[in-house]
This record gives structure tokens, sequence and C-alpha cells, in this order.
């Protein structure tokens, strides 16, 4: 074991900040084994000093400005925790790179729009960026595919990319309560934010996706070219209809490519009870990839919380520690392709459609002949109660068949005179390998 220690930095020490702290104290003589050599947090930097975040910090320097952070010579490794894809984050994380300082980073946005360029800084100096915790917290998914699937070619990636979601949704199951309700309750127990929209809106699973599919497919990331949608059109009636047809719903993140492009796409999805993913409850994330050697490999836990992305953080620092280094998303930056697009429009699946309709003679024969005319194929259809010229819900499913026919069948049936409420779509999955 060397004597020379990696010397740490860490800036924000908020709820992962501090656990960072807490495990690298707790863990020092089991880390100095694994790392073979002692890894020592030698400066920190945080907004609030005198506040009492239940670790030790008198041993460790104390700096006002965490941008010094990315001076200072006797640093190795600046530990960027604040968040946020601009400001301060970016600055201190661009500025160590310049340094010659490796950064280790939790802060999903700031990859996911920045990623490819930090990835050539950090290239161009001689350093890594390590972002495992970035995406699905303890799950050492980036380390997967990088390392363990690194023979293969991923076909596919998708996955729970999102705790608060799936918590939500799987609440609504569960009590059969609508999503305000169930979302009032996960921001008092902490689960969601006071304000929510990244997570429930979908873009919080969207800047994961667009990680993912960057190590996955040796493409520059496009956090843009991600179609995102969230969960707050979700209702209990659709869940207990979902449950019906043998379904749960997901918000599901899914990165492939096709003849069109690479395919991004986050939305509330639709798949069958006879999959692994449809049992993923409450708090926790999973990813599931697909390698043309290894098939199907799925990798389930805790997305978020100061223990599983600290764990994700320390695993970085260990590979620094041992000066394992690998290219930002798996190939050189330089070698990253710059895909197109695939238009949501050429989306081929299976649909679930809700409408709310009110019960006269020859609605079922209107909402059929706008599918027909757009050469949608109804596979199934449930109909509950009978109520004259009262509102009833009306479910169909479809065969697979084109986004673009999809929507624009929709678009004509919300213009029946019989229809209450605009229709709900959710897409319904296979994932077959």
């Amino acid at each position: 074991m060397t004597t020379k220690p990696l010397t740490v930095a860490i800036a924000g020490l908020g709820t992962v900040g501090a656990g960072t702290v807490k495990l690298l104290q707790e863990h020092a003589g089991l880390l100095a084994e694994r790392a073979g050599r002692p890894i020592r947090v030698k400066s920190v930097s945080a907004r609030d000093r005198k506040r009492d975040r239940g670790i030790d910090l008198s041993r460790i320097h104390w700096v006002e400005d965490p941008l010094a952070l990315a001076v200072d010579p006797e640093v190795d490794v600046v530990v960027e925790l604040i968040g946020g894809s601009d400001g301060v984050a970016k600055a201190l994380v661009e500025k160590s790179l310049h340094d010659g300082k490796h950064v280790v980073t939790a802060n999903k946005a700031l990859i996911a729009h920045h990623g490819t360029a930090l990835a050539r800084l950090a290239e161009s100096t001689g350093v890594s960026i390590c972002y495992e915790a970035a995406v699905a917290g303890g799950i050492p998914v980036i380390k997967l595919m990088r390392e363990g699937l690194a023979a293969n070619r991923i076909k596919r990636v998708y996955g729970i990319l999102n705790g608060t979601c799936n918590y939500i949704l799987t609440e609504m199951r569960r009590t059969g309560r609508e999503f305000a309700d169930v979302l009032a309750d996960a921001q008092r127990l902490g689960y969601a934010e006071a304000d929510p929209s990244f997570d429930v809106d979908g873009v919080d699973a969207a800047h994961k996706l667009s990680i993912l599919a960057s190590v996955a497919f040796g493409c520059e990331i496009n956090f843009a070219g991600v179609h995102v949608e969230g969960i707050r059109h979700v209702s209990a009636t659709d869940i207990a209809f979902a449950q019906e047809l043998g379904y749960r719903i997901k918000l599901l993140g899914i990165a492939s490519l096709s003849e069109h492009g690479i395919e991004q796409r986050v939305h509330a999805t639709m798949v069958s009870l006879d999959t692994a993913i449809a049992h993923v409850e409450g708090v926790f994330n999973a990813v599931v990839t697909i390698g043309d050697y290894v098939g199907q490999n799925v990798a389930e836990g805790r997305g978020a919380g100061a223990g599983p992305t600290a764990s994700a953080v320390v695993a970085d620092l260990l590979d620094l520690a041992r000066r394992r280094a690998l290219p930002t998303f798996a190939i050189p930056a330089s070698k990253l392709a710059k895909l197109p697009v695939a238009p949501m429009e050429r989306h081929y699946g299976a649909y679930y459609i809700r409408l709310m309709v009110k019960d006269r003679p020859g609605v079922i024969a209107d909402v059929a002949a706008a599918l027909r005319d757009e050469r949608v194929s109804m596979e199934a259809m449930l109909q509950r109660g009978r109520a004259p010229d009262e509102v009833v819900p009306v479910v169909l499913t479809t065969h697979e068949t084109e986004e673009s026919s999809m929507r624009r069948a929709l678009a004509r049936i919300a213009k029946l005179d019989t229809v209450a409420e605009p229709p709900r779509m959710i897409r319904i999955e296979s994932l077959s390998a």
C-alpha cells in the first residue's frame, strides 16, 4: 500500500455530500485496503457553515468559495455535489478539469446538458470525470455497461429511473387514490420535492436516460432529443384498467437504435405483469440492458438517498485511487457518434386508449371508424356500466401501429360530440429482448 493518500475536496454538503463524508470516515480502513491507499477529505465547501449535518468536520478545512477547491495544489479530486446544469456547479467542474484535477459528480443535469464537452475537456487534460452517482443512485449501471458488458453491443436500455414517480404509481395502485392525493403524501414523507415538476414531468428520468444512451450506443449526449412525458395524466381509473388487462403502469425511460436513428423516450408505459420490471415497486429503481451476447440483464436498487448515492460517489473515488481510468462514455470522446434523432411520430407500438363517452347508440361505431380510417387495428375493448346519456369510460387496446396514425385517429375521436374529455393514451411496451 502506498502511503500517499488520494486527497479529496467536496463541494456541497447536503444529503449526499454529508453522506459521502460519513461513509469515507466510517469505512476509512476498509476503503484504504480496497484502494491500496487512504482516501482523505482535505476540504469542503457549502452554504451554511453552522448547520449540524451529523458529521465530524473538525479536521477538514472549510472553504467559503467552492471555486477555490479547483486550484488547491494538494487536491487530487474535486467532488461536485452542488447540483444544477449551470452556474457554480458547471464553473467548478470546468475549472477543476482545466487545472488537471479529476472530478466526481452526482449531477445528472450537468452531465445530460454538457457531458460531451466535459468529456472532451477531461481527455484533453489527462484526467477523468466520473458520474456513477448521477444515474440510478446505488445501482452501478454505468460500471455495468462500461466494464461488465463491454464485450457486447447494447441493443436496448430501459428502466425505472425516478423513485418519486414509481412510489406515486405504486401507491395509486395499492390504495386506489388519485395522483394529486398520493403526490401530497409523497411530499409529506420527503419522497417528492415541494416543487415536484422535475420528477413527475419526466425531466429527471430524461436526464438519466440521455446519459445511459450515450454509454450504451457510443454517441454524443442529446438531452434535447429525448421525448419527455410525465405521469400527471395517469388516473386511478387507468391503473385499475391496466391491472384488469394484465399490466402495470410505470414511468419508463427507453433508449434504442432504429432505422430512423436513436430513439429516446420517457413516458408512462403499460408493462406486462410477466416482466420483472412490473414488480419493481415503491422508491426503487431498475435498469434493464439487452446485449447481443449476454442477453437481458436486470439491475434493481435504491435510486436516491444519502447512502446509495454516497456509495456510488465513493465507488468512483476508489477507481481513481486505484488509478483506473476509462473513457467517460465508454469510448474516447472524439469517437462519439452524432446520431440522428428518431422522430416520435415514427415510433411503432401498441396503445391503451381511455375514452369518456356519452352512452349513446353509435358511439363505438364512430370510434371504430376513426381507427379504421387511420389503419389502427383494435385488439380489445372494455366498457363498464350502462347509463344512457351519462358519461362512462370505454377502454381499448390496439395492435402495433405507427404513432402518427394513432395520433391522427385520436384527434378525430376527440372531435366527436359524444366524447366528453380528451382521449387518454398510454403506450404498451412489449419489452422483449
